[in-house]
């Protein structure tokens, strides 16, 4: 396939109108100016069209083209933006954060550089707190060549994932009825299952600063409310990390006890794959540990 760009970089955002501008503004300090930066907008009602079409008719060396859709959650987003790309890399770059000068042309850099006889999907940079500083491990020689289920040992923090477009586009996220949220590492994880190899760079190309109306911020309780997605992410990480009886034990119970009380046993155990049978004595055994903790 013809890409028009070497690099989309795709922003979904939802409700960000307060904050996207840094984003905005460290794209125009670019080094490299020939990417696209496609924003695909989960349904903002705060201006973010207003602001993006005022954006567009400035004077930019890049094109900005924008969407807007029906709140589905980022990784529907994700599925639209990977649609519509015309870049031949795909560098999903959350809106409110922005990123480093030269990391596009370090992009460009990355992908001259890997092995085109071996089989990569992609490469990651490294995000920070500055263009300094990172909490993330670094390693020695500047890279680590792995896959996305190192980041469960050797890799840690967070990173910032470029892929191939057309490899990306084999790999759209599975959108279930009723739920919004979905990790994105349950498609990483199935191309590293898959065999395809990633690049992890030391270089901080990304600053990141969560806000409080964040996914992150949100913690477990967003995995809660969509347990269909949730199960999908542990039922395949344990799969791939061939998990040992006693840490799927552990991982079922677990799902059952956060579960128990807005799912049926069928739905636990075809969600998170665990024997049915095994749902009501996780229950009961759950039940039986509250009721200690409360006598205590």
């Amino acid at each position: 396939m013809e890409f028009q760009y070497p690099i989309t970089v795709f922003t979904p955002t939802y409700n960000r109108a307060y904050i996207l501008e840094n984003l905005y503004r460290s794209l125009q300090r670019q080094t490299f100016q020939g990417f696209e930066w496609l924003i695909v907008d989960d349904g903002s009602a705060d201006g973010t069209n207003e602001l993006v079409k005022k954006w567009q008719e400035e004077e930019n060396c890049f094109p900005i083209r924008y969407v807007w859709q029906e709140n589905g959650g980022k990784c529907r987003a994700i599925n639209q933006g990977l649609k519509l790309a015309e870049g031949r890399m795909f560098f999903t770059v959350d809106s409110d954060d922005y990123l480093t000068d030269d990391a596009l042309e370090k992009i460009l850099r990355w992908d001259a550089e890997l092995p085109k006889d071996q089989n990569y999907c992609g490469f990651v940079g490294n995000r920070g707190t500055t263009p300094n500083d990172t909490p993330n491990r670094l390693f020695d020689g500047g890279y680590l060549d792995g896959d996305a289920l190192d980041r469960y040992s050797v890799v840690d923090g967070e990173r910032a994932f470029v892929f191939y477009t057309e490899i990306h586009r084999k790999y759209l996220y599975p959108e279930f009825p009723g739920e919004k949220f979905l990790t994105e590492a349950v498609t990483w994880d199935l191309m590293a299952h898959d065999g395809y190899k990633m690049r992890f760079y030391n270089d901080i190309i990304w600053i990141w600063e969560y806000k409080d109306d964040g996914l992150t911020r949100a913690g477990y309780q967003v995995f809660l409310d969509n347990p269909q997605g949730t199960g999908l992410f542990f039922r395949q990480k344990a799969q791939f990390l061939h998990y040992s009886l006693w840490e799927k034990l552990t991982l079922w119970y677990g799902y059952t006890t956060e579960a128990a009380d807005r799912l049926t046993d069928a739905q636990i155990a075809a969600y998170i794959g665990m024997p049915r049978f095994l749902v009501p004595p996780a229950r009961w055994i759950h039940s039986l540990v509250q009721l200690l903790k409360r006598k205590r």
